[in-house]
């Protein structure tokens, strides 16, 4: 028969059993995992980098994507030259104060881009912001 050194049966165990936060621990980062790439709106597009960015406002912009084989998406829908014209002007009359982002892939030319704000000033947008990403190391 085996004794337990230092102490009467019964007594205080100071163990720490990190079993239950490591099991929260990875239901938390499962969690993070799926919801982050929900959270970007817009098409996946590799931004321009800029050295001085504008901070972001806080109203919720119309975000237009533009992705590297020059496909026009409105959020998530992909909308060809009239459809994207007409779409965002009945985003517009709706709500003539919402502000749009523009995301252009940086292999695009200006040109390609240009045309997209064209399209967005003849659908009744009175400004448009560029999305840009922020060069590591730029204050």
């Amino acid at each position: 028969m085996a004794m337990a050194a230092g102490g009467g049966k019964g007594g205080v165990k100071s163990d720490i059993n990190i079993t239950p936060l490591v099991d929260v621990v990875l239901v938390l980062l499962i969690i993070f995992m799926v919801i982050t790439p929900m959270l970007q709106r817009g098409k996946n597009v590799t931004l321009p980098k800029a050295m001085k960015v504008d901070p972001e406002s806080k109203t919720d912009p119309i975000i237009v994507s533009v992705t590297p084989d020059k496909l026009i998406y409105i959020e998530s829908d992909k909308f060809d030259d009239e459809g994207f014209q007409a779409e965002l002007q009945k985003k517009l009359i709706a709500d003539p104060s919402k502000k749009i982002l523009l995301k252009g892939d940086q292999s695009l030319t200006f040109d390609d881009v240009r045309k997209v704000m064209n399209l967005a000033q003849k659908a009744g947008a009175k400004a448009i912001a560029l999305g840009v990403e922020e060069e590591k190391g730029a204050k």
